[in-house]
């Protein structure tokens, strides 16, 4: 896995856990890190999929 994919993943494992912190504290600020998260998840697909096609 390319090195831009693992750090776009460990940004989507952390923003995903930063908004069930937020929403249990009662915070609607979680929704901006639900938006993270997904966006993180997209890259990390993005560059997974990416290094696939380049190297086979």
């Amino acid at each position: 896995m390319p090195r831009l994919a693992l750090y776009a993943l460990a940004v989507c494992v952390l923003a995903a856990v930063a908004a069930v912190v937020s929403f249990v504290q009662g915070n609607w600020l979680g929704i901006v890190w639900v938006l993270l998260a997904g966006v993180s998840s997209n890259m990390s697909w993005y560059y997974w999929r990416r290094s696939r096609q380049v190297t086979g």
